[in-house]
C-alpha cells in the first residue's frame, strides 16, 4: 500500500466511524475534539522546530502529520469521551495506555519501520507523557464545557420566553403608529 493512500486512509476512514453516534453527543464532544486537535497541532509544531522528532512524508498537500492530527485524534477524542467520559481515572488510564500503544506501537515501529517518523531528540515514553497531559487538558476544557453551558431547565431556572415570531400580530386598534 502507498504511503499516500495510507495517510489518506487514516485521515478520512476514522470520520466514517461517527455514523454510528449520536448526533447530540458528537455536537457534545465535538468542543473538546477540536480543543484537543489544537493541542496536537501546538505539540507537533513545537517538537518539531526543537527537533524532537521528523515526519518523513506528508498526505500530500498537507504537511508533517496532518493525517493523525485531523484524522485519527478528534474521532478517538470523542469516542473516548463519548464512553468514559465522567470517570476521570478511568479516562486517564485508558488515554494513558491508548497513548503509549499509539507513541510505540504505531509511531516508533509502523510509521519509524516505514520509514516515516523518526523520534530524535525525545524518548517515546516522554512523547507518550505528553500526549497524556495534553489528554489531561482536553478533559479539564470538557468539565470546563460542560459547566458553561448547562441547561438553564437542569439549574432549576425556567423561562417562558418564546421567539418573536411566537407572538401574536397587533390589530389596529391597538397600534397607534399605523398611517392610513
Amino acid at each position: 500500500m502507498s504511503n499516500q493512500i495510507l495517510f489518506w486512509s487514516i485521515l478520512v476512514l476514522p470520520w466514517l466511524t461517527l455514523i454510528f453516534m449520536k448526533k447530540e453527543t458528537i455536537k457534545r464532544f465535538m468542543p473538546v475534539a477540536l480543543f484537543s486537535t489544537l493541542a496536537s497541532v501546538l505539540a507537533v509544531e513545537v517538537g518539531e522546530n526543537l527537533g524532537w522528532f521528523i515526519y518523513e512524508a506528508a498526505a500530500s498537500p498537507l504537511r508533517t502529520g496532518s493525517y493523525i492530527i485531523f484524522g485519527l485524534n478528534p474521532v478517538i477524542t470523542i469516542w473516548l469521551f463519548h464512553f468514559i467520559y465522567g470517570k476521570f481515572w478511568t479516562y486517564l488510564l485508558i488515554d494513558t495506555v491508548l497513548n503509549f500503544g499509539f507513541i510505540y506501537l504505531f509511531h516508533v515501529y509502523f510509521l519509524g519501520s516505514r520509514g516515516l517518523f523518526q523520534e530524535i531528540g525525545i524518548t517515546p515514553s516522554l512523547n507518550a507523557l505528553i500526549t497524556t497531559i495534553v489528554g489531561v487538558m482536553a478533559y479539564g476544557y470538557q468539565v470546563w464545557q460542560e459547566e458553561i453551558f448547562a441547561c438553564p431547565e437542569k439549574a432549576g431556572f425556567k423561562t417562558n420566553l418564546q421567539p418573536a415570531t411566537a407572538k401574536p400580530l397587533q390589530n389596529e386598534k391597538e397600534n397607534p403608529h399605523n398611517d392610513k
